[in-house]
């Protein structure tokens, strides 16, 4: 039964809640002895050990935040629900990249290492797996074309606006924005998501459910039978834990910044890690519901789940990352590098020829990991 219909004992709340428990028990740890933990950079395995324990608690703490988001989103429908799942995982997202972007000398480029591999994680990664599990098991499989081809539409140009243009603009610097493309963008890259949004939860919801449920789920149903008895005390609880487990997050994020920072420079690392790293956190609970579902036959939400993580990302972290970088002066170079731009507009060909005919087979799928794998390998070998 659902846990928002029936009351819960202490026992069972405080299970529920462990996620942001660990959390605040981790930020008060660090709050207290962080600064002495951190000061001693010649010790390798306590600070490879504090990364661990910090990924992992940041890691539980998001799927708690998602938890939440989802039960929000269940309870006040749509668009309401869409909107506070993706503001939560984008404040999320924000934190962390400006964590690590302003620590100690500020790198310029992560915010476009960050959206860059959430492009490549979720269209070719998480695509490419899910394409190539789904397709072993089912051999093909079925998607709304519509739906897929919506975020296309509003994909590909945020996509090049973002990542390519800027590289190719001749007003600033090589990479970057002046404060009237910044602000153009910022608002244009909003409200172009926000007509998207409502087509997705409202005019066109047909377009993003799985073809043979269109009917089913479009159906007026009884809200007496939808909604729960204490639904308004259901609301109040799942937003205010969604609140507070989002708190240790954004504290912990400044910690896991100095390591990660560190770390780069000590061991010369790419940079580009840290953007990898950071996206990969975010994108945990999306990918891991994207592969189940492919498993289970349902591909339209892993195309919903995979695309619209990416989609969510260009429209709504690049302009917030692009405004904190103007309100405190900070560079924000968001132009790839010529391979990078090579990667992604391949990434978009492919991406147009998998989604433009109604199934997928097992082929697409590998050759989606296949583009992935060339972006892992161009970040230790340019």
């Amino acid at each position: 039964m659902d846990d928002d219909l029936v009351p819960l004992g202490w026992d069972k709340k405080i299970r529920n809640e462990t996620p942001f428990l660990l959390g605040v028990l981790t930020l008060g740890l660090f709050l207290l002895f962080g600064e002495s933990w951190l000061t001693d950079r010649t010790q390798i395995l306590p600070r490879a050990g504090m990364l661990v324990w910090l990924l992992a608690v940041i890691l539980y703490c998001i799927f708690g935040v998602v938890r939440h988001a989802d039960r929000l989103a269940e309870l006040l429908g749509e668009p309401i629900g869409t909107l506070i799942l993706t503001i939560s995982v984008i404040i999320i997202e924000v934190s962390l990249i400006a964590a690590v972007m302003f620590e100690g000398a500020s790198n310029p480029t992560l915010a476009r290492d960050t959206m860059f591999a959430v492009v490549m994680i979720m269209m070719n990664g998480m695509v490419g797996l899910a394409l190539l599990a789904g397709g072993i098991r089912h051999v093909q499989q079925e998607y709304n074309l519509e739906g897929a081809r919506a975020y296309l539409a509003v994909l590909i140009p945020l996509a090049v606006i973002s990542l390519i243009l800027p590289d190719r603009t001749t007003t600033t610097a090589a990479g970057t924005m002046s404060i009237a493309q910044t602000i153009f963008f910022s608002i244009a890259t909003i409200l172009l998501y926000g007509i998207f949004l409502g087509l997705q939860t409202m005019r066109h919801r047909g377009f993003f459910l799985e073809p043979s449920m269109v009917a089913v789920e479009l159906e007026p149903q009884d809200p007496e039978i939808t909604q729960p008895a204490n639904r308004g005390r259901a609301i109040a609880g799942h937003a205010l834990m969604l609140f507070l487990t989002m708190v240790p997050i954004v504290g912990l994020a400044e910690y896991l910044a100095v390591i990660v920072e560190q770390g780069i420079r000590d061991l010369n690392i790419p940079t580009a890690i840290g953007g990898v790293l950071i996206a990969c956190l975010i994108l945990a609970p999306e990918s891991i519901a994207a592969f189940e579902a492919a498993l289970a036959n349902r591909l339209q939400r892993s195309i919903n789940l995979c695309l619209g993580s990416a989609l969510s990302t260009l429209a709504l972290t690049v302009p917030f990352v692009l405004i904190i970088g103007l309100v405190t002066g900070h560079t924000i170079k968001l132009g790839l590098d010529g391979d990078n731009a090579v990667l992604l507009i391949l990434t978009i060909l492919v991406s147009m020829l998998t989604f433009g005919g109604g199934r997928t087979n097992m082929l697409q799928g590998a050759v989606h990991l296949l583009l992935f794998m060339s972006f892992v390998l161009l970040i230790f070998s340019p």
